[in-house]
């Protein structure tokens, strides 16, 4: 096996200039993560079953089902995720969906109401699995099982990739073999897209976080107010909102219809909307419309 190469230089002191488009600063992606029905269960005919729930982590014994941690994902469809929408719609904010296929399957009415508002579908996994469990034939197979699900459920094909958690060394490179996507999220290391060589072949990366997300809700156990989830926001923007006045930069929130789709948390989101619209010069944008401009951006030079 050749591993990828890491990058621990990146940008460096030599960030990008310029703007967005419109001459905007600051980017923001809204990410809603949609796994509700995917996830590893008994119910779906899985060896195992999720651990991580609104408790924390709580292992079950072997084959016995959790119904207690099914019930908790399914409020993210079944409730969580029309509040997060209805939040979006309120305030004019286009998102990503990083949409599991067997997810979005098994509930079409959300699947048609988030092409429906405009939001960009990007490919999550045929399963919120873990791929670098899977063979490289799997995982190509599951690549094309994905693609092929979200077309019937949402009218078009997905260009952005993202994996659960984290991706296994071959993922980039099947995503750039299989030739139909535009970008992918699966990297954590830095405030504005980049591109990197697969194969002999440029590729863009668009970063994703593991701060900015409403996971913290149920790993953090500090972390129980839709306040607390806001400051956190806040302070991020405040931060990457004055570091672009030298360069551009892009914010990433990442959400989760089961976490911040519970009625004590969604506020966060209204609150923060609210905040960002005081700034002229912030755009609310998809990956998918970020991917472009970065495109956009090269071709200029």
């Amino acid at each position: 096996m050749v591993y990828p190469p890491r990058d621990l230089v990146g940008y460096g002191r030599n960030r990008p200039t310029g703007a967005w488009p419109n001459g905007a600063r600051l980017a923001i992606n809204v990410v809603v993560n949609y796994e509700e029905g995917s996830e590893r269960s008994h119910a779906m005919g899985d060896p195992d079953q999720e651990t991580m729930t609104e408790w924390g982590s709580y292992a079950f014994p072997p084959g016995v089902r959790n119904l207690a941690m099914e019930s908790m994902y399914e409020y993210g469809s079944r409730v969580g995720v029309w509040r997060i929408l209805d939040s979006l719609q309120d305030a004019n904010v286009p998102a990503t969906i990083f949409a599991c296929a067997v997810a979005m399957e098994q509930n079409p009415e959300v699947a048609m109401a988030m092409v429906q508002a405009g939001h960009e579908i990007c490919s999550h996994g045929y399963r919120w699995e873990e791929v670098f469990r899977l063979t490289e034939e799997e995982e190509r197979e599951h690549i094309r099982l994905a693609i092929e699900s979200l077309e019937r459920s949402c009218g078009k094909r997905p260009v952005g990739w993202y994996c659960r958690y984290g991706p296994s060394v071959r993922t980039r490179r099947l995503v750039v073999e299989e030739g139909g996507f535009l970008y992918d999220a699966d990297a954590y290391n830095d405030d504005v897209p980049y591109f990197v060589q697969v194969e002999g072949k440029r590729h863009l990366v668009v970063p994703y976080t593991a701060d900015v997300n409403d996971f913290r809700f149920w790993n953090s156990p500090g972390l129980t107010q839709a306040s607390d989830f806001f400051e956190y926001i806040r302070e991020s923007f405040d931060v990457l909102y004055a570091e672009a006045a030298n360069g551009p930069r892009m914010m990433s929130i990442g959400l989760h219809t089961r976490m911040v789709g519970r009625p004590g948390r969604i506020r966060a989101l209204k609150w923060f909307f609210d905040y960002a619209r005081q700034f002229p010069d912030v755009w609310f944008a998809t990956r998918e419309q970020i991917a472009h401009a970065w495109l956009d951006r090269e071709q200029i030079k």
